[in-house]
């Protein structure tokens, strides 16, 4: 099937989804490259820093993250995308100058929130949906997911590297060139939206908010990816540290550790995430991942006096962290209700980045008061707490959303156009919008496609 959409996506389409891949890109490249070097950083460059200052460096950018995200989504509704994905990052660049400039860990804490302030995810997301035409939004956002992940991979081990070269300030000059080089895609390769429309499955609906926060399967997988990423947050408070200390790694060569890990990590996800998704073992996997991270944790605060130590340990998380960035989201996809997903997606992405801010802070303070011992305490009992929640969790079904512009619909005939849609071969649930002119369904895509759904849907209403 991603053969044949591939095929048939236009230029238009392949473009408008590599660039806005590419601009994912250098947003992530921005936020995480700093991750593996700041605190060696910060601890040589700052006088009387503490382990809370380094924290809400590392974390702050996911307050403002989280906080402004679905605004910005609201308001790319009114001033348009490309205008309101410049906006962004142009104030991830002012936030990335003001990171490399700073004289003070007070001053470096703004920084990192001014870059979070950038927080145009929602609205990329928005541009794909209005870009490219419904059968193929699918294929889409798998190229942009699978540019986030090696993006964020990328800058794990770009980080050290480009440390030994350039420093850590001179990473922080390369992040806003990136922020041009997004600026300038926007301006140059994402093409004109012509026809912009409210992307019900790409942005939240401010009066689902609360039906999406009741709904505790959708719950779990929230709480989930915030410890997720609490737990990645504080880790690399203490990790640096480690590498140096225990490993006896000097910091300007802790890449050659992260290196080979993500690159093993990657090649040891793939066989876990088929088994997931093609065998239908996603609950046995993603608990299985879980509590692999939360093993992890357990065991860099046992055994943590070498370098074979560590590197097993850290070999472990990120194989696990692949998996579950790579299943939470699709999760996320099935257990949401059908005209619900951009709500679900963006209370999803929002307890992420909070999950980053909380992390960092709780870790940091931690590391103030206890060490090594005080971040992995905190890391294994959040990481147990996850495994507890997600191992009562429902099995999720091989579902996924689609939607089809269906033109007007009688507001009378709704209901009985839905049940009819719901007795049609692999579609378990219909909601029609008549206002939008859509219908959003779940869907089995082994057993049924867009192209059916359209064909189905006007015979439908001409039996109406």
């Amino acid at each position: 099937m991603s053969e044949v959409l591939s095929r048939r996506m236009n230029p238009l389409e392949r473009r408008a989804t590599f660039s806005i891949a590419g601009i994912f890109s250098t947003r992530m490249l921005g936020l995480f490259m700093i991750f593996p070097v700041f605190a060696l950083f910060a601890e040589q460059e700052f006088s009387n820093i503490t382990g809370l200052q380094i924290g809400l460096a590392i974390g702050a950018y996911g307050l403002t993250q989280a906080l402004l995200q679905i605004p910005y989504g609201m308001m790319s509704d009114r001033f348009g995308r490309k205008p309101l994905i410049l906006l962004g990052l142009f104030v991830f660049l002012i936030g990335s100058i003001i990171c490399a400039m700073a004289e003070s860990i007070e001053m470096m804490i703004f920084g990192r929130a001014v870059q979070g302030a950038g927080a145009v995810a929602a609205v990329l997301t928005a541009s794909v949906s209005d870009l490219v035409r419904e059968p193929y939004r699918l294929r889409a956002m798998s190229i942009v997911g699978i540019t986030i992940g090696l993006s964020f991979t990328l800058s794990l081990v770009a980080g050290p590297l480009l440390a030994e070269f350039i420093g850590v300030r001179g990473i922080f000059w390369v992040i806003a060139g990136l922020s041009i080089l997004g600026m300038l895609l926007v301006v140059f390769a994402v093409p004109e939206i012509s026809n912009q429309q409210f992307q019900r499955e790409a942005q939240a609906v401010p009066s689902q908010l609360a039906e999406v926060l009741k709904n505790t399967q959708l719950l779990r997988l929230d709480v989930g990816v915030f410890i997720l990423h609490a737990i990645l947050t504080a880790m690399f408070i203490a990790v640096p540290f480690m590498l140096r200390d225990e490993a006896g790694m000097d910091s300007l060569s802790h890449w050659e550790i992260y290196l080979p890990v993500m690159l093993l990590s990657f090649v040891l996800m793939v066989p876990l995430i088929i088994q997931a998704e093609s065998k239908g073992r996603m609950k046995q996997i993603f608990a299985g991942a879980i509590l692999m991270i939360a093993l992890a944790q357990l065991g860099m605060s046992q055994f943590h006096s070498s370098y074979v130590w560590l590197f097993f340990w850290l070999l472990l998380f990120f194989t696990a962290f692949n998996v579950l960035e790579a299943s939470l989201p699709s999760l996320v996809v099935k257990l949401s209700p059908a005209d619900k997903k951009g709500t679900a997606s963006g209370v999803y992405s929002s307890s992420q980045f909070m999950g980053a801010a909380v992390g960092g802070a709780v870790g940091g303070l931690c590391y103030q008061y206890y060490g090594y011992d005080g971040v992995f305490a905190f890391t294994v009992i959040i990481g147990f707490i996850w495994f507890a929640l997600a191992s009562t969790m429902q099995k999720p079904n091989p579902w996924s959303i689609a939607s089809v512009t269906v033109g007007e619909v009688n507001p009378s005939e709704i209901e009985q156009l839905q049940h009819r849609m719901c007795q049609y071969e692999g579609v378990f649930e219909a909601v029609v919008i008549a206002e939008e002119q859509k219908a959003y369904f779940k869907i089995d895509r082994k057993r049924v496609s867009e192209e059916a759904l359209i064909d189905y849907f006007q015979k439908a209403k001409t039996r109406e």
